[in-house]
């Protein structure tokens, strides 16, 4: 009986394949493609949803639409050109270039590969970087033409800036997706990669270093950068068991003492040589660099500076300046920046050993009247200072005036020969390290803290 019934069970199963085989077949696999695209479909819209990935980046403020900080411009777009480490150019946006017999006209040729973010195609027409004294002719939508009035040889490290349209649209990885505004002063920006699928959102509205760090505590942001130390209140930052912290090095600032150069007794030449080679070789704030131009610069041969701490020597410059008072003691004010009152300290401590007495007074500017400032300047990858030491510059404000090395700068930023420029910086370092209007101190540490 239990034959009859297995048999029977067989024929009808067997009977209904027969049948109906076919179709199911047929809807089986219509069932398993519509399964497949619909995973497929699923999976390409979860990944390209904005917020698959999203970070909150605090900064330190204010900022507005005209200063955004590098970090961000070059995440939203490219210059024509793009520097080297080493102050080198290459090309970007630009494929190549050509530059007049007079130095004065910079053909740049585009790639014909590259859109905007908004999908339009990169050309001549797009691109405005409203130079002053300085004409533009864009003979066919792949090529743009600049006539400078005067040869400038940093002109290919100037192109370097990136390229905007209107409403902040680059071409970088990066689309803004939103800007919010507080009158003039922007609060928050907001970008996001298609590539990375990755949203960024900068919050710029910070006053202060203190207020920032608070709101990394309070989960306000993911990310807190630019922070000139890992402080917080009473502890660090590096005892947060969620708080990965990194520690970089400010290559684009150069911290600097500047001598004001026409006070009666920084005027002294001895005076200042003495006190540079007071300087400490290591600061816990910085990578050391005792020369004005950076030590990675294709202008900077030797790499090699002639300030290392020396006080013996310091003492017999100092001495031979004829400024120490009846009790063989010189008095000095130092203006400092509040993040680097740490090393003003330092160095007030070895000018103590010298019979240096040293006032340090906070300032969160450059003051218009100083005997010495500690602060920082803005350090080009091209080798161009002319801006801080040309006598006739009112960014000098060491009040600097040396004949020799005003002629070098002028001559540094006409001359487009690699070989020749080396020559030139070559002196100018030299000469201007024998009559300092500062001390170079170093490239400032910086640090990044994110939750894990």
């Amino acid at each position: 009986m239990i034959v009859l019934r297995k048999r029977l069970l067989i024929w009808l199963i067997k009977a209904y394949i027969t049948r109906w085989g076919r179709n199911i077949a047929i809807y089986f696999g219509i069932g398993l493609l519509v399964f497949f695209i619909i995973n497929i479909a699923l999976s390409s819209f979860i990944t390209r949803l904005p917020f698959i990935e999203k970070e909150t980046i605090g900064m330190v403020g204010p900022y507005t639409t005209d200063d955004l900080p590098q970090e961000i411009l070059s995440k939203i777009s490219r210059g024509l050109t793009k520097t080297e480490k080493d102050g080198g150019v290459k090309p970007d946006v630009a494929e190549k270039w050509r530059i007049a017999p007079n130095g004065k006209g910079y053909a740049f040729y585009l790639r014909k590969d590259l859109k905007f973010s908004d999908g339009s195609a990169v050309t001549a027409d797009n691109i405005e970087y409203g130079f002053s004294d300085v004409s533009v002719l864009k003979p066919d939508k792949h090529t743009i033409v600049f006539n400078l009035r005067d040869t400038y040889s940093p002109f290919l490290t100037t192109v370097s800036r990136p390229i905007f349209k209107k409403g902040f649209v680059g071409i970088g990885e990066y689309k803004v997706k939103k800007i919010k505004l507080n009158g003039d002063f922007v609060e928050s920006i907001e970008l996001y990669s298609e590539k990375s699928r990755k949203s960024l959102t900068y919050e710029l509205f910070y006053p202060t270093a203190l207020s920032l760090k608070t709101a990394f505590a309070l989960g306000e942001v993911s990310k807190i950068t630019n922070l000139p130390d890992v402080n917080f209140k009473g502890t660090s930052f590096n005892s947060f068991k969620n708080a990965k912290v990194e520690k970089k090095v400010n290559y684009a600032k150069l911290v600097t003492l500047f001598f004001n150069t026409k006070n009666s007794t920084l005027s002294s030449k001895a005076l200042r040589e003495g006190l540079s080679y007071t300087m400490p070789d290591n600061f816990s704030q910085g990578e050391r660099n005792a020369s004005p131009l950076s030590r990675f610069s294709y202008a900077n041969q030797d790499g090699v500076d002639i300030y290392r701490q020396d006080s013996e020597h310091a003492q017999l410059l100092i001495d031979s300046s004829g400024l120490a008072t009846a009790s063989g003691k010189i008095s000095l004010t130092m203006n400092t920046l509040p993040k680097y009152e740490e090393t003003a300290k330092k160095i007030a401590e070895v000018w103590k050993q010298l019979n240096i007495e040293t006032t340090i007074q906070i300032t969160n500017q450059v003051p218009q009247s100083f005997q010495i400032f500690l602060g920082e300047f803005n350090i080009s990858p091209d080798p161009d200072q002319y801006a801080l030491w040309h006598s006739s510059q009112v960014n000098n404000i060491t009040h600097y005036d040396n004949k020799r090395i005003d002629k070098l700068l002028e001559d540094g930023r006409k001359e487009l020969d690699i070989e020749k420029r080396k020559i030139i910086y070559a002196d100018f370092k030299k000469y201007i390290l024998a009559d300092p209007p500062a001390s170079f101190l170093f490239f400032p540490y910086y640090y990044e803290v994110s939750t894990k």
